[in-house]
C-alpha cells in the first residue's frame, strides 16, 4: 500500500500508525520489485531517462530506499556519475536521486570513491553547467563536507572559496543559496588558525569580475561572531584611544587622549553627550557580549565613512531636551545586538531556514553599511515616537519590527532597503499591526463583522463622554505673546450642563481645578460654529514666527463664534489636542476624528469583542445563521386552556 496523495510513500509497519482518517491509500508494487523491474541500465535513452526520472521521485522513500540501496543500486548511479556519459536531465535525475538516497543515512559518506568526489567537484568548478545540475552538485558537496571530515580534506583540495565566489554573482537565488551553504560548511570545518587566512586570500576584489562589486560577506559574517564575542578591556589605551576618536570627530579636532584635569571634566561631558551608560570610563559599555567589540566597530565605520551623517546624529541629540535625547551610545549598542539576533549571526547554519538577502553581496562593507542605515531609522523613529529615556525599549521593539518587515521584502539592494524603511514610519506601522489585527480570520467572518457594527455606536459614545467630561475638568493653555517674557496662562473649561465654555487669564499655571467664578469669559456652545486646526488657525496666520515652528503648529487649534470671532488654543501636548478638537467636534454633533479616538476605538472595540467571544472559545462561529424551520402543517399540539 502506498499514500495516493503526497509524497506517496509506502506503507510499512512503522509508519502505519501514521495513516490519518481520510487518507487516501491504493495498492502499489513492492519497493522489492520495483527496484527488479528498474531500467536504469536501459539502451535507451529514452527509457532510461523514464527511470531515472521515477527514480528521484521514489528515492524519497525509506522503503525503497532501503531496497534500493541493498541491491547495490546506490554503486551502480555513482558509476554513471563517474564515467562522464551522462547530460542534462539525465544527469540531473541521477544526482537528485543519488542525494535522496544518501540523505536517508542508511550508508556512510565515507565509503565515496575519489572519483565520484572529483567528477562532481568539476560541475561545479565548470564555468558554463546546468542550473539544475550545478544545484544537486553543491548540494552533494556541502553534505560529504558536513558528514565526514575525510571528504572535507578532499572536497576543500577540489573546490576552494574563490572558485564558489563565481556562483554567488549569478541571479539565480537557489545557486546563490546553496553555494552560500557549501561555503559555511567549509568555513566550519576550517580549523581556527586558518579561517583569518581564507578571508586574506579571498578578500581582494578582482578588477576582471564586472559584477563583482562586493568581497566574500560569508566568510565575513561568519567572523562577525568573534568581534561580537570579544568583550573590550577597559585598561587598553589601543581600545579607548577608539572610543576617544569618536569624541574627536563628533566634537572638536583636539587628537590629544591626554591632557588636565579640566580636560578630562570635558571628555566625561562629551561621553555623556554622547549617550554612554558610563561616561566616565565608556569602555565598561563595550564588556557585554554580544555584542561587545562589535558594537564598537559599528560605531567607528559610521563615524569615518559617514562623518556628516554621525556628527548630526550626535548634535542633533545634543540639542533636544534631556528627557527627548536620544542616548547614540546606548542606541547602537543594542541596535548592534538586535541585528545580530535577526540575522542570527554566530548561530550555526539551518539547513531549514531559507532566509535569503541578496542585498548583502552588493557592497563591499554591507555589514556595517546595514548597520549606518539602521542608526538612522532608529533616530528617525525617536523623533517619531516623541520618545523619553523611558521609552527606550518600546523604540527598540517598533525599529526591530520595521527592520523585520523590511528585510522580508528582499531588498536587492542597501539604497532599496534604505527606500522601504522610509515608507515604514512610526505611524505606518501602527497602521499595519492594526490591519493585521483586524484581517484575522476569527474577526472576519460576517456574524462578527455584524457584532463589531452594533458594537461600534456605543464605543464612539462612550469615548464622546469622555471626551466631553475631560472638557468639563479644563486645560491650561500657554497664552504666547511677541514677547516669551510676558507669557501667561490661560485656562479653558466646559460648564457641566455642556453649554458654555468658560475662560479666563491667570498668572501662574494653577496646581487643580479653576473654579468657574474665576473664569469671568464666556461663550455659548450655540454660538460656536467650527474648529479650525493647524496652519489654518487665525494665530497662525497673524505670526508667522509661529507658522514656521511645526511644533506648535501641529497643537494649535481655534473656536469660531459669532460674530466672526475666534477663540485660540496651542495645547501643550498632542493628547491635550486630540481631547479638545475631539470634545468640540462632539459638541457641534460632528465626528471624532482625531489620531486619539482612532486609537481608544481599536483598543476598547478589541477588549469588548474579547470579552463577549469569551465563552465562544474553540467554537467555530457558523458562517450564516441556522435556516429558519418551516411551519408545522396544523397547530393542534397546542393546549386549549380555554
Amino acid at each position: 500500500m502506498r499514500y495516493a496523495e503526497g509524497p506517496q510513500l509506502y506503507i510499512t509497519e512503522q509508519n502505519r500508525g501514521d495513516i490519518k482518517n481520510g487518507s487516501i491509500l491504493r495498492l502499489a508494487i513492492s519497493p522489492v520489485t520495483v527496484c527488479r523491474l528498474h531500467r536504469i541500465q536501459s539502451h535507451g535513452i529514452d527509457a532510461r531517462l523514464e527511470a531515472l526520472k521515477e527514480l528521484a521521485k521514489l528515492s524519497a522513500d525509506p522503503s525503497f530506499a532501503t531496497e534500493f540501496i541493498n541491491m547495490e543500486g546506490l554503486a551502480t548511479l555513482a558509476r554513471l556519475v563517474e564515467s562522464g556519459t551522462h547530460f542534462g536531465e539525465m544527469l540531473a535525475f541521477t544526482l537528485t536521486a543519488f542525494l535522496e538516497l544518501m540523505d536517508h543515512g542508511i550508508i556512510s559518506w565515507d565509503l565515496i570513491s575519489v572519483s565520484f568526489i572529483k567528477q562532481i567537484a568539476a560541475y561545479v568548478n565548470q564555468p558554463m553547467v546546468d542550473v539544475s545540475i550545478l544545484q544537486r552538485s553543491l548540494a552533494i558537496l556541502e553534505s560529504m563536507v558536513l558528514n565526514s571530515h575525510s571528504l572535507y580534506q578532499r572536497v576543500a583540495q577540489e573546490t576552494t572559496v574563490t572558485q564558489l565566489i563565481t556562483h554567488l554573482q549569478v541571479s539565480n537565488q537557489e545557486i546563490q543559496t546553496y553555494a552560500i551553504a557549501l561555503i559555511n560548511a567549509l568555513f566550519l570545518k576550517t580549523p581556527e588558525d586558518r579561517r583569518q587566512h581564507i578571508i586574506r586570500v579571498n578578500r581582494p576584489v578582482k578588477a576582471e569580475m564586472a559584477h563583482q562589486l562586493y568581497v566574500l560577506q560569508v566568510l565575513t559574517f561568519n567572523l562577525l561572531e568573534e568581534r561580537m564575542m570579544t568583550k573590550m578591556d577597559p585598561n587598553d589605551q589601543t581600545q579607548r584611544d577608539i572610543i576617544f576618536e569618536l569624541r574627536r570627530i563628533a566634537f572638536d579636532g583636539d587628537s590629544d587622549p591626554s591632557g588636565t584635569e579640566k580636560r578630562k571634566a570635558i571628555y566625561i561631558k562629551d561621553y555623556k553627550m554622547l549617550g554612554f551608560t558610563n561616561p566616565v570610563n565608556p569602555a565598561i559599555d563595550f564588556t557585554q557580549t554580544p555584542p561587545g567589540m562589535l558594537a564598537l566597530d559599528n560605531m567607528l565605520y559610521l563615524a569615518k565613512v559617514h562623518q556628516d551623517t554621525y556628527i548630526r546624529i550626535v548634535l542633533e541629540n545634543c540639542s533636544r531636551e534631556d528627557k527627548h535625547e536620544c542616548p547614540f551610545g546606548r542606541s547602537a549598542i543594542e541596535l548592534t545586538r538586535m541585528l545580530c539576533d535577526i540575522l542570527q549571526v554566530g548561530e550555526l547554519p539551518n539547513e531549514g531556514c531559507n532566509d535569503f538577502h541578496p542585498m548583502f553581496f552588493t557592497h563591499e562593507r554591507a555589514w556595517e553599511e546595514f548597520f549606518c542605515v539602521c542608526i538612522q531609522l532608529l533616530n528617525k523613529t525617536w523623533k517619531e515616537m516623541r520618545a523619553t529615556a523611558e521609552d527606550f525599549n518600546k523604540v527598540m521593539t517598533v525599529v526591530r519590527e520595521q527592520i523585520t518587515r523590511a528585510l522580508a521584502m528582499k531588498p536587492p539592494s542597501l539604497e532599496q532597503l534604505r527606500v522601504k524603511l522610509r515608507s515604514l514610519s512610526y505611524s505606518e506601522v501602527l497602521r499595519l499591526r492594526q490591519s493585521e489585527r483586524m484581517s484575522q480570520d476569527d474577526f472576519q467572518s460576517p456574524p462578527i463583522i455584524d457584532l463589531r457594527e452594533r458594537i461600534q455606536p456605543e464605543i464612539l459614545e462612550l469615548i464622546k463622554q469622555q471626551r466631553l467630561s475631560r472638557l468639563c475638568e479644563g486645560s491650561c493653555f500657554r497664552k504666547l505673546g511677541n514677547r516669551r517674557r510676558q507669557e501667561k496662562f490661560w485656562f479653558c473649561r466646559l460648564s457641566l450642563n455642556h453649554k458654555v465654555l468658560h475662560y479666563g487669564d491667570l498668572d501662574e499655571s494653577p496646581q487643580g481645578e479653576v473654579p468657574f467664578e474665576l473664569l469671568t469669559d464666556t461663550i455659548p456652545v450655540s454660538d460656536i460654529k467650527a474648529v479650525l486646526t493647524g496652519k489654518d488657525c487665525p494665530h497662525m496666520k497673524e505670526k508667522s514666527a509661529l507658522k514656521q515652528n511645526k511644533e506648535v503648529l501641529e497643537l494649535a487649534f481655534s473656536i469660531l463664534y459669532d460674530p466672526d470671532e475666534a477663540l485660540n488654543f496651542v495645547a501643550t501636548n498632542k493628547y491635550e489636542y486630540c481631547i479638545w478638537t475631539d470634545g468640540v467636534s462632539a459638541l457641534l454633533g460632528k465626528e471624532l476624528g482625531s489620531d486619539l479616538t482612532r486609537s481608544d476605538l481599536d483598543t476598547l472595540m478589541s477588549m469588548e469583542m474579547k470579552l463577549r467571544l469569551l465563552d465562544l472559545e474553540n467554537i467555530t462561529i457558523p458562517e450564516a445563521p441556522p435556516p429558519v424551520p418551516k411551519e408545522p402543517s396544523t397547530y393542534n399540539f397546542t393546549y386549549n386552556y380555554g
